[in-house]
């Protein structure tokens, strides 16, 4: 298969495992704090935020699946490392978070280095 495929589907995968992690942190601030009772477990299963990370994470794993099925493992695995950059992203739109310039320099060297894989 085509090497040109393999970016969108590794760009697709990590917005979907992001955006897993993304909810997954929405969803922990919603819910109290872990104990062995009726409440705290409602707080876990009636939180949409909860319930649709694993939904990114149900769909990332199949898209994974798809993509280890049909490009070498040297190829695909690196990929994974775009979900760094669009984490980054996600953590200044969704968290405010400050992200530094040496932080950016790495993002800029994942990017450069999922670039020269897939070519």
């Amino acid at each position: 298969m085509s090497n040109l495929i393999l970016l969108p589907l590794a760009i697709l995968q990590s917005l979907l495992l992001t955006a897993g992690q993304v909810l997954l942190k929405f969803a922990l601030a919603r819910m109290l704090p872990f104990a062995w009772t009726t409440d705290f477990w409602k707080s876990v299963f009636v939180n949409w935020q909860f319930a649709a990370c694993g939904v990114c994470f149900g769909a990332g794993s199949l898209l994974w699946f798809y993509i280890l099925k049909h490009f070498p493992f040297s190829m695909a695995y690196p990929m994974v490392s775009l979900s760094y950059v669009f984490g980054m992203i996600a953590a200044i739109i969704f968290f405010h978070e400050p992200v530094s310039l040496a932080k950016w320099l790495g993002v800029l060297l994942i990017m450069a280095g999922c670039y020269f894989i897939a070519r």
